[in-house]
């Protein structure tokens, strides 16, 4: 795994997952291999029937060697038209969003898991983090013994 959107799981609920691959430059691709780059704040949106990843920073591989590199810019997903009437669907529907999760290679390929999301309460995380901790405090106890 290459790079991790760790606030999606807190933030959201995951209802479904699609898995897309991502349009990239060679710069891009060797920054990824590296494990560099934030999916912090970013989205997915369709446009003329097609998705975009928006909002996500990939640096450039070497920042020397790109000048008019812009490490924020729209990149295309490649999804199949069903996946992509599905998320577009979604994000007509009130209260849902489409997030990345993560950013994986796959036999050589770099693809980015995204789900369709409802936002969580305030009340929801302070629950998930309580049964976290329980679990870990049991895993702790039951690992001692």
């Amino acid at each position: 795994m290459y790079v991790d959107n760790k606030k999606a799981h807190l933030n959201y609920e995951i209802l479904e997952g699609f898995e897309a691959g991502m349009e990239l430059t060679g710069q891009e691709v060797k920054s990824l291999r590296n494990k560099q780059g934030s999916l912090e704040g970013s989205h997915i949106v369709t446009r003329g029937g097609e998705a975009f990843l928006v909002g996500a920073t990939i640096p450039p591989y070497q920042p020397k060697n790109a000048p008019d590199y812009d490490p924020e810019r729209n990149r295309r997903l490649l999804l199949t038209k069903k996946e992509i009437t599905e998320i577009e669907r979604a994000e007509r529907q009130k209260g849902l969003t489409v997030v990345p999760l993560k950013v994986y290679n796959k036999k050589n390929k770099i693809k980015i898991d995204i789900g369709i999301a409802r936002g969580k309460k305030k009340y929801d995380k302070r629950e998930d983090m309580k049964r976290r901790d329980t679990e870990r405090e049991i895993a702790r106890d039951i690992k001692v013994r």
